[in-house]
């Protein structure tokens, strides 16, 4: 399968990219094509409905990687409670016809303990976007981003639990995906 990853983070090592590539890296070693798509390094312009900025090739490169890709995971940072506006720029430029039947998985990096308000509002976007939400999230928060950042399945403890579940919430997504892809 193609799983699009997009990041929706617009700082440099951001926790909620480094979650999203370790995802991604999951995904490669169970056999499937992951494609990182990083909004800090392909920015977009401002979404406008007029359709302005529409042949910009981060757009187009996006929109080409959404249309491909038989699940979509979306990471962001939680800011106030909500998702980056980075993130939300880029699900404007995309629509139906980009999410529709697909699985998609959310995740999100918190400064305090876990970003759940965030998911809960990615989750009913992708709702209207036709797609169909994976049954569990990831949330990494507090000290759990420092884990990011050291390398998971190193520590014992915490860091094996948050490796845990990482890892089985990617499984789960993957099988979601797998029996969409076959309708």
């Amino acid at each position: 399968m193609n799983i699009l990853i997009v990041t929706g983070s617009n700082r440099k090592d951001a926790t909620s990219t480094r979650l999203a590539a370790y995802v991604g890296q999951i995904i490669s070693q169970k056999g499937h094509n992951a494609e990182l798509f990083d909004l800090y390094e392909k920015p977009l312009p401002f979404y406008s409905p007029e359709g302005v900025n529409q042949d910009h090739d981060s757009i187009r490169q996006l929109k080409q990687a959404a249309k491909q890709a038989d699940a979509i995971a979306l990471a962001s940072p939680e800011y106030h409670g909500s998702i980056s506006g980075l993130l939300k720029n880029a699900l404007d430029y995309l629509g139906q016809e980009h999410f529709h039947g697909k699985a998609v998985l959310s995740m999100s990096s918190a400064g305090g303990a876990v970003g759940t308000s965030s998911l809960q509002q990615l989750q009913a976007m992708v709702r209207n976007l036709h797609g169909i939400n994976s049954p569990e999230w990831i949330s990494v928060g507090g000290a759990q981003r420092q884990l990011l950042t050291e390398g998971l399945g190193t520590q014992e403890g915490d860091g094996q639990i948050l490796y845990d579940r990482i890892h089985r919430v990617t499984g789960s997504f993957l099988e979601l995906a797998a029996l969409l892809a076959k309708r």
